[in-house]
């Protein structure tokens, strides 16, 4: 059962009072023209900068932790510490000539890059950063919605490499669409498993689920949450997936033909996805805003603007861990080769997602029906705490039973993939020829 109504979501709209007496102040506005016109577009707007700004100081972490790894300093110029390098970054890309090749689409080559920012901006509406005010909406739909216009972003890549009529950018857009449809199947069927135990495809009663019950999502799903998070790797095209650009074998990809401003807003969307994924990582798996002992707490004292706060810094120290993953994962894996993405996958991730949903379900019924034990917030009127024991029956049998399982059928399966490798038989061809003549000569 989806438990947002009508009277939930007039609520979410709503403006804090603080806010609309402030606004009552400075201009005589009804009540309801500032819950859905003004607080709405302040909210907007606010996101919109915040994250503009992180974006560009993710560039700048990750050129310091990139550095860090190499045991180098990284930008140290410009300010202190090199702080000022994103605006140095953006001063020099805008100044920059914006090039169009001259046999290129002229329509679609510079709608390309913002259909590609508008999808990723669009998803920020539904993420929730905190609770009360610090969310634009909480519809029940928010994941689906997530899912739907992240799925966007890949149009503009498709775009970009078909508009700039240069082989190397259509076949970096080739490989997107490929890899798009191949990961996002995978990230899909991940997240079946984890709507199991909350019910609702609203992101805040996703976080409001784990709340009740005390216990995060990804200790319900330790493998879902590994095969989301490779598919998020995959589908903001970061290494070891950054397949479509490709610097060593395609020049750049997609974006080869770009420059200046433009190419920038590929980079803007590409951070953008990366803290989308982060973000709705931390909301399934992590709990959200919620952190054991330390929101309670802070909600004992009664202060809805400190509880705000906090929850903003919980959710914010969440998605800052999994972003330094991402960058980590960068400077530390290879890319793989195009075989190899498609092998992962098709013969590994998606029927590891498969094989997970089904040994979750056997799981929930097993621990619901066959132990008669309760769960929170499942969507089926209960929505007390959940029993101590139906938690960790459930954790034990997940981690301990569904996941060996899942992994050694999903090895059962691939166990003579190389069978019918086409690289592996032309190796195998080429020893076979070898020894041939090997014999030939004794």
């Amino acid at each position: 059962m989806l438990r947002t109504t009508m009277s939930a979501a007039a609520t979410n709209l709503a403006a804090p009072d603080w806010f609309a007496e402030l606004v009552a102040k400075v201009a005589a506005l009804d009540r309801g023209l500032i819950d859905y016109l003004v607080w709405p577009l302040v909210q907007i707007a606010l996101v919109l900068f915040v994250v503009a700004t992180v974006v560009a100081y993710l560039v700048y972490a990750e050129r310091k932790i990139s550095a860090f790894i190499q045991a180098r300093l990284g930008p140290m110029r410009v300010g202190p510490w090199g702080l000022l390098q994103p605006l140095a970054d953006l001063v020099k890309l805008i100044s920059k000539e914006d090039i169009t090749p001259d046999k290129a689409d002229r329509t679609i080559f510079p709608l390309a890059p913002m259909i590609s920012v508008a999808a990723a901006f669009t998803c920020l509406a539904v993420l929730p950063f905190g609770p009360d005010f610090l969310h634009i909406a909480d519809v029940n739909i928010g994941l689906l919605f997530v899912f739907a216009f992240s799925s966007l972003g890949v149009l503009g890549i498709i775009m970009a490499g078909w508009s700039s009529n240069s082989k190397y950018p259509l076949l970096g857009g080739l490989r997107s669409s490929a890899q798009m449809v191949s990961y996002e199947v995978g990230m899909g069927l991940a997240i079946v498993g984890t709507l199991v135990f909350t019910g609702t495809l609203s992101m805040v009663g996703i976080i409001n689920g784990q709340m009740e019950s005390g216990v995060w999502n990804v200790l319900y799903q330790p493998l879902g949450f590994f095969i989301f998070f490779v598919c998020g790797l995959a589908e903001t095209n970061r290494t070891p997936f950054d397949l479509p650009e490709g610097e060593t074998e395609l020049v750049g990809g997609f974006h080869t033909e770009y420059s200046g401003f433009r190419w920038s807003l590929f980079f803007l969307s590409e951070y953008t996805a990366m803290l989308i994924v982060s973000a709705v990582a931390t909301t399934l798996y992590l709990g959200g805003w919620h952190l054991p002992f330390v929101t309670s707490f802070v909600a004992a004292q009664d202060s809805p603007l400190l509880y705000s706060l906090v929850g903003l810094a919980v959710f914010s120290g969440k998605t800052a861990l999994l972003i330094y993953v991402f960058m980590w994962f960068r400077w530390t894996f290879p890319r793989y080769r195009y075989d190899q993405l498609m092998d992962l996958g098709w013969k590994w991730l998606t029927p590891a997602a498969l094989a997970n949903v089904v040994l979750t379900g056997i799981v929930y019924a097993g621990v619901k029906y066959g132990l008669g034990l309760k769960f929170a917030a499942t969507g089926d009127g209960f929505t007390g705490p959940a029993d101590a024991t139906a938690k960790i029956v459930t954790i034990i049998g997940m981690f301990a039973v569904a996941t060996p399982i899942v992994l050694a059928l999903v090895g059962f399966i691939n166990r003579r993939t190389s069978d019918w490798d086409i690289a592996e038989q032309r190796q195998r061809q080429i020893a076979a020829r070898e020894a041939r003549l090997a014999a030939q000569k004794a």
